[in-house]
């Protein structure tokens, strides 16, 4: 399975180290990759982005009105997509966020979270994001929410 993150606008360095960061620590079964797409006067963001969804590509987004998955869920997801044999491609709106053609138009909408995020800091927790519920799939230690009280640092 190939996942393609698909953005619109450049990032700042920092974003891009973080996301190749995460995206390098996945196995080549399970890669991601970023496409960044210009944003454009006569076109919206949210047309511009479903414009980059492959055939055989099954759309995420990301908007922050979706359905809010723990990293556990998430990792069930990523297994669902892994045994179906589909590629992803996983949308991250601009600014304005996502419209009602997006929904329609995708298999899954998640929040990342009820907070608001800058968009392109979005593109390294979902790169983060994803190389964690992978991580829980192969029983790697990175994810250590099973301690006491389920949070990362045992609290």
């Amino acid at each position: 399975m190939r996942a393609r993150l698909v953005a619109v606008g450049k990032a700042p360095a920092w974003v891009d180290e973080g996301f190749s960061e995460y995206a390098s620590r996945l196995p080549r079964d399970c890669s991601m990759e970023l496409k960044v797409v210009a944003p454009r006067r006569n076109q919206s963001d949210e047309q511009r982005l479903l414009a980059e969804v492959r055939r055989d590509e099954t759309a995420i987004v990301f908007d922050a009105r979706g359905k809010s998955l723990t990293s556990a869920e998430l990792a069930e997801a990523l297994a669902d997509w892994r045994m179906a044999g589909r590629n992803l491609a996983l949308l991250v709106g601009g600014a304005e966020g996502f419209g009602a053609e997006a929904w329609r138009r995708a298999h899954q909408v998640i929040s990342l979270s009820r907070l608001t995020f800058p968009h392109q800091l979005t593109r390294v927790i979902v790169a983060e994001q994803f190389y964690r519920a992978w991580t829980i799939l192969a029983g790697h230690p990175y994810h250590r929410a099973s301690r006491a009280g389920g949070h990362a640092d045992g609290r």
